[in-house]
């Protein structure tokens, strides 16, 4: 609820703090007193457009700052954008335009876009006046207000409608799939045909490229290597000597020390020889030059390569790609199957969501039917009783269902007999609208809604027990929310449990607006001038004090 507002040079209004209580407050005063800029002030707080039009004449800016006590769903809002409140807690929204266009918004004194200003400011407060255009005459809110009204569960539909949307989705995935792939056919069947004669190996293109170096090695060392082996063959070459030698050492080795240690030299030198000799052979076997075989590698390894550039890829991702080739292929042949269990799966999710949804849509005939009646036994009292009012519920086209369901809600007056219905912003004149949201908003006053809800001239051409109706539906919406009336009525006045005295004043060439909270007597004496206009009569207080009698 609201709980206080501060206006700094906002038009013709210098410097005003007010303080507002839970119920109902009226706001009264002549015509032309400023009743107008204090909504003003109040919407810009709320996120109305910044206009520069109302900064005071002589002010660099205009400045406003709103507190409410914050409800749950405020809290939740301004949590979700990194402001946190928590419930019950003191929400200030401090808001100004500067004379050259500029503004500013903070909320609990934190920075906040104009968009986010907007939202918060909607579930704060309502604002009913004479050419409003939002709230309960927006008719994309019609849907939800029934819902609530009619306590219409609409869980099970959106769950059911995400389940469809999904399933949709997967469907159309792998419809195209299939479309691109069954486009592709041809050239696939060719590439996997040339894939597969082909018959690329994982890495395929190291051990090719390996294989070529080392021949092209061999082919360079194959005559030193040739030349090094022949020095080991023949009984006079290698190792043939030192073995022939270690023989006729062996028959004398016992003859003196240092010949037995140099046979253990002889034949040390054998093993190294030998085992040097069997490396060489070992060395010139496994670096072979073949022209053939060096040909048949480096036709392989440029056809790999002249593969992988024809496919756009890497040689060694060749493999994955006759994988990845083969199984579209297979997946053409595959995919009517999987179409059909997709297809039936969509079917039954949307079944499904049809079956939830027409029973919401039942469930809303039958809440729009109490609303009728309701809002029926509020239009009498309210002269209004040549008028009707309904809710059409009407079955949306299927490409328009959503998670809310399929119905498209509004609601409808006829304000004649025999006229047909059309929409509540279009055929009402503006007493007959402010009457017409009254109504609206006793029958759907158990259902909730913003926190505060501001009339403005509700009782604008009507008097007498009409307006005595108005303000006994009035009284009795602020027993549920805080409300604001701004009002020409005596009677609507005399409901107010706060009533707030607007005045305009003038020093010099300064006009100024202000107001005032009245106490008990002030308050008799504004109802009796509100009764009798600018002389005040002592009928006219009699009068008054009848008025705050019965209230």
């Amino acid at each position: 609820m609201l709980t206080g507002l501060s206006i700094r040079d906002v038009v013709l209004i210098e410097a005003l703090d007010l303080d507002f209580s839970s119920g109902l407050g009226v706001l009264t005063g002549e015509t032309g007193a400023g009743k107008s800029i204090l909504l003003d002030a109040l919407g810009l707080a709320l996120g109305a457009r910044a206009d520069s039009g109302l900064v005071r004449s002589g002010s660099d800016k205009a400045q406003v700052t709103a507190s409410f006590d914050a409800p749950a769903s405020v809290a939740a809002l301004l949590g979700e954008n990194d402001i946190d409140i928590d419930v019950g807690e003191p929400l200030l929204i401090r808001r100004s335009v500067k004379a050259d266009g500029g503004s500013k918004a903070f909320i609990n004194d934190q920075p906040c876009s104009a968009s986010l200003l907007r939202d918060v400011g909607a579930a704060l407060v309502e604002i009913h006046g004479q050419h409003d255009d939002r709230g309960l005459l927006n008719p994309r809110g019609h849907r939800a207000l029934l819902d609530t009204f009619g306590r219409c569960d609409s869980l099970g539909v959106a769950a059911d409608f995400a389940d469809w949307q999904e399933a949709r989705s997967r469907l159309d995935t792998a419809r195209e799939a299939l479309e691109n792939a069954a486009r592709d056919r041809e050239w696939l069947e060719h590439a996997v045909a040339e894939l597969a004669a082909f018959d690329p190996q994982p890495g395929e293109e190291e051990q090719l490229a390996g294989a070529r170096s080392d021949m092209q090695k061999g082919e360079r060392i194959a005559e030193d290597l040739k030349a090094v082996l022949e020095s080991f063959d023949g009984p006079k070459n290698g190792v043939a000597p030192i073995r022939l030698a270690a023989r006729k050492l062996d028959r004398i080795a016992d003859a003196h020390p240092l010949l037995s240690e140099a046979l253990t030299a002889l034949d040390r030198a054998i093993i190294e020889a030998t085992e040097a000799e069997e490396k060489l052979n070992a060395a010139a076997r496994a670096i072979e030059y073949e022209p053939a075989r060096l040909d048949e590698i480096e036709t392989r390894l440029f056809e790999l390569r002249a593969l992988a550039r024809k496919h756009n890829v890497a040689p060694d991702a060749i493999v994955a790609l006759q994988q990845n080739l083969t199984a579209r292929l297979e997946s053409i042949e595959a995919g009517g199957e999987g179409l059909a269990r997709l297809e039936a799966e969509v079917a039954a999710k949307y079944s499904a969501y049809v079956q939830s949804a027409t029973a919401l849509s039942d469930a809303r005939l039958g809440a729009a039917e109490k609303l009728d009646a309701a809002v029926k036994l509020e239009l009498a009292p309210l002269k209004l009783d040549a008028a009707q009012f309904r809710t059409a519920v009407e079955r949306l086209p299927d490409d328009r269902w959503s998670a809310s369901g399929m119905d498209r809600v509004e609601f409808l007056i006829s304000t004649n007999p025999g006229a047909p219905f059309a929409p509540l912003a279009k055929i009402a004149s503006g007493g007959e609208l402010s009457r017409f949201i009254l109504a609206l908003k006793v029958a759907l006053a158990e259902e909730g809604g913003a926190a505060t809800i501001i009339f403005d001239e509700i009782d604008r051409g009507v008097g007498g027990a009409v307006a005595a109706a108005i303000g006994e539906r009035l009284a009795r919406l602020a027993q549920r929310t805080q409300l604001l009336a701004v009002t020409h009525s005596p009677q609507v006045a005399a409901k107010g449990q706060a009533h707030y005295f607007i005045a305009k004043s003038s020093q010099g060439t300064v006009t100024r607006t202000g107001v005032t909270l009245l106490d008990p007597e002030a308050r008799r004496q504004e109802i009796a001038r509100m009764l009798s206009g600018a002389e005040v009569t002592d009928e006219a207080r009699a009068q008054a004090e009848r008025l705050l009698e019965v209230a």
